[in-house]
């Protein structure tokens, strides 16, 4: 890969999971994490996110389909708050989390709507 891919990757991941997130994920970086979190911001999200075909709304919805399906809490609230940050409507959400239930299973559903109730009580919280 190259530099402008990584810039490329780094500034789509700020963009969706906001740039505190990305500077706390960076200075965790080490001798022992540092190609890892090259990897995740060169081909995760400047040669996947990065590509032509799909808005980033779509590939956070895609993402979420995901997630859930694999039961990947923590990467499922962190990519809920980005798709909430690219523009997805919680009607788009839910849609999303149902046909889940549908494909994936309804324990899958059932623990990603667990937590886009708790982000957003959280977020509903921080705001009032």
């Amino acid at each position: 890969m190259s530099e402008e891919t990584y810039q490329t990757g780094l500034s789509i991941r700020r963009e969706v999971l906001g740039d505190e997130y990305v500077d706390k994920a960076m200075s965790n970086v080490d001798e022992f994490n540092a190609d890892f979190q090259r990897i995740v911001t060169e081909y995760c999200w400047g040669a996947c996110w990065g590509r032509d075909g799909l808005s980033l709304k779509q590939r956070s919805l895609n993402n979420l389909c995901m997630l859930a399906a694999l039961n990947r809490g923590e990467e499922f609230e962190l990519h809920f708050r980005g798709a909430l940050r690219n523009g997805c409507s919680l009607e788009e959400i839910r849609e999303t989390l149902i046909q889940v239930g549908i494909y994936a299973g309804i324990p899958a559903a059932v623990s990603a709507f667990r937590i886009a109730r708790r982000v957003l009580a959280e977020d509903e919280a921080s705001d009032g």
